[in-house]
């Protein structure tokens, strides 16, 4: 049953909704409408210019109208008179093709066609800066193996707390905190839920931790590689496949008695939970740009070692068991973890990106590969054949290029938009005259 959101502003003392919408480059849009407003605009959607965001679009370009998902809606607990919701944009009728929400929501719908309901969890890392990003927050933590330190989280105790209070009342099931293996930096942990829930969760939690650090006179920032020589922001997501969406979910896909014959069945993962894994493993390469979409990905995946005395980012397409030295870790039974994104993905595209991999590989019964089980970061050397991840933006656009059946499976108009966009973020970097440049050549 459709929520009328103007009688949800009534009952929940809401004074404006911001009608929210995400571009290509993951930044979050918004219109602050007031609820007596609402009512029109839950019908026809707020006007927007598309060009002015990170679209492919032209100046000339009819209005784009978001149109609100009432199902979405969150009361902002830390300003309880303005609600957010999340919007799946049209233009002239039609959905925008290459609105990262649109493109999730086809592929869902592909997915259930076909009997499979996917729901992920993701780990989304965070630090917590200064204001101007230029240093960690809390001085003191300083640690060569900051993760779990417990003086450090409890002297950021009050925006965590705050944080996870929020997810309390919101009904996420929230179930730890930590301070995570680079100083200044966090996660927190929610229960799973379907793919949409979860990108729509996903969007608000960045929305939200960066609101309440703003509070309490930080910064926090879901950037891959914020600072140098530390471990990076990743955003692991943890998939599995059900019968049904939601609450009528009854069977785990993905679920099987561990017992001996294949690699993945001795994990406990059936049939099509390997084939779907062979399409995330088949893919993996050119998924990156989507996972990992900015310049700075490159230097978590691609990173050296770091102070603490592991990167825990993958930098080879490889499976195991229960391994964190790997790109995709089997935890346990009917369900696995990509450890690929980084904090700067997509929170739609990410999981739109691992429907349309995972499809692939049941529709063409893909094959995983061999299982390793050895330290990657010790032995990594003796692996032969498996692909290396890109080493930058680039590469990771022309390996997406190349891959016509994903780029088909999410969608022709948006790839095209995507590639276009991207790479003009490239020429920007590379276009940019750095110091760097002038430390190694003034003298040559």
């Amino acid at each position: 049953m459709s929520i009328d959101l103007a009688a949800y502003a009534a009952e929940n003392g809401v004074k404006y909704f911001m009608i929210s919408f995400t571009d290509l480059f993951g930044g979050q849009r918004a219109k602050l409408v007031p609820a007596q407003a609402i009512a029109d605009m839950q019908e026809d959607g707020a006007g927007f210019a598309g060009f002015a965001t990170w679209l492919d679009m032209t100046p000339a370009h009819p209005d784009m109208l978001a149109v609100p998902d009432p199902s979405s809606v969150i009361q902002l607990p830390w300003k309880p008179e303005v609600a957010w919701v999340a919007s799946n944009p049209v233009m002239e009728g039609a959905d925008v093709a290459q609105a990262p929400r649109n493109v999730l929501r086809r592929l869902i719908d592909e997915a259930a066609s076909e009997g499979m309901h996917v729901k992920t969890g993701i780990e989304a890392e965070y630090f917590l800066l200064t204001p101007d990003g230029s240093a960690l927050s809390d001085e003191f933590d300083t640690a060569e193996k900051p993760c779990y330190d417990q003086q450090a989280v409890m002297r950021r105790y009050d925006v965590v707390r705050e944080i996870c209070d929020y997810m309390l009342d919101l009904g996420w099931g929230p179930y730890q905190n930590d301070h995570e293996d680079a100083n200044g930096q966090f996660e927190m942990n929610w229960e799973f839920d379907d793919a949409l829930k979860t990108a729509d969760k996903h969007s608000f939690f960045k929305f939200m931790t960066k609101s309440v650090a703003e509070k309490h006179g930080f910064r926090a920032t879901f950037m891959p590689k914020p600072v140098e020589g530390l471990t990076g922001n990743g955003c692991h997501a943890h998939i599995s496949v059900w019968d049904a969406p939601g609450d009528k979910a009854k069977t785990n896909i993905f679920a099987t008695e561990a017992t001996g014959g294949s690699q993945t069945a001795e994990l406990g993962l059936s049939e099509q939970g390997a084939h779907f894994l062979g399409g995330i493993m088949k893919h993996a390469s050119a998924l990156a740009a989507i996972t990992n979409p900015t310049v700075n990905s490159y230097k978590r995946i691609n990173a050296p070692r770091t102070t603490s005395g592991a990167t825990w980012a993958p930098n080879t397409v490889t499976w195991t068991g229960n391994n964190r030295t790997h790109m995709v870790r089997v935890p346990g039974p009917g369900r696995f973890e990509l450890r690929l994104p980084d904090g700067a993905v997509n929170p739609y595209l990410l999981q739109a990106v691992i429907i349309a991999a995972g499809l692939s590989g049941i529709r063409s019964k893909a094959d995983p590969g061999k299982r390793y089980d050895i330290d990657m970061y010790a032995e990594g050397h003796k692996v032969r054949g498996a692909p290396k991840l890109p080493l930058n933006m680039l590469d990771a656009l022309r390996l997406f290029d190349r891959d016509k059946e994903l780029k088909a499976s999410l969608g022709e108009e948006f790839s095209a938009a995507y590639l276009k966009m991207k790479h003009q973020e490239w020429t920007s970097f590379v276009t940019h005259f750095s110091q760097w440049e002038k430390d190694h050549t003034l003298d040559i």
